[in-house]
């Protein structure tokens, strides 16, 4: 079985004049970041390895998830795919991950994800929120098979205030 499990940026913050890349996490998104790291940290789910778009606030999101979660920076890398806004190049990364891997976590943005928890999940999605989770399980034994899968988490940080 393969587990995927998306989780969009925590909210950004456009006070300051810089590429976007390189937007920073707002304050309430550091706190709805801890907030849904919490508690999927209660489902005590093991994750192989984590991947964070290079974008300065899904980096940001990933450390904070990473230190609640007790994640071994060992098994984390930043993949310049998942910097996607439309799906297609989170994709093929996704289909073209090594085998050995059960569980990822991925680090990044909508409408990317959103689209994606749709094609692959089974529950409707209207918008990953920011700081959004879902996580997806896949009856396959490579990623490249993965088709419609089974959600089994969704964590927003408006259903844990």
């Amino acid at each position: 079985m393969k587990t995927i499990i998306l989780v969009r940026h925590a909210k950004s913050t456009w006070d300051y004049l810089v590429d976007d890349v390189d937007r920073p996490l707002a304050e309430s998104g550091i706190k709805d970041a801890y907030l849904v790291a919490q508690r999927f940290h209660l489902q005590s789910t093991k994750t192989d390895a984590v991947y964070s778009s290079p974008a300065a606030r899904a980096l940001m999101t990933s450390m904070i998830f990473m230190r609640v979660l007790n994640f071994s920076y060992t098994s984390f890398s930043v993949a310049e795919a998942l910097y996607d806004f439309s799906g297609e190049r989170v994709r093929h990364f996704v289909k073209n991950l090594d085998n050995t891997k059960n569980t990822v976590m991925l680090f990044g943005h909508n409408h990317a994800f959103t689209e994606l928890a749709n094609l692959w999940g089974n529950t409707p999605i209207e918008n990953v929120s920011t700081a959004g989770l879902v996580q997806i399980n896949f009856e396959v034994d490579h990623w490249k098979s993965i088709g419609q899968g089974s959600t089994t988490t969704t964590l927003f940080p408006k259903q844990l205030r």
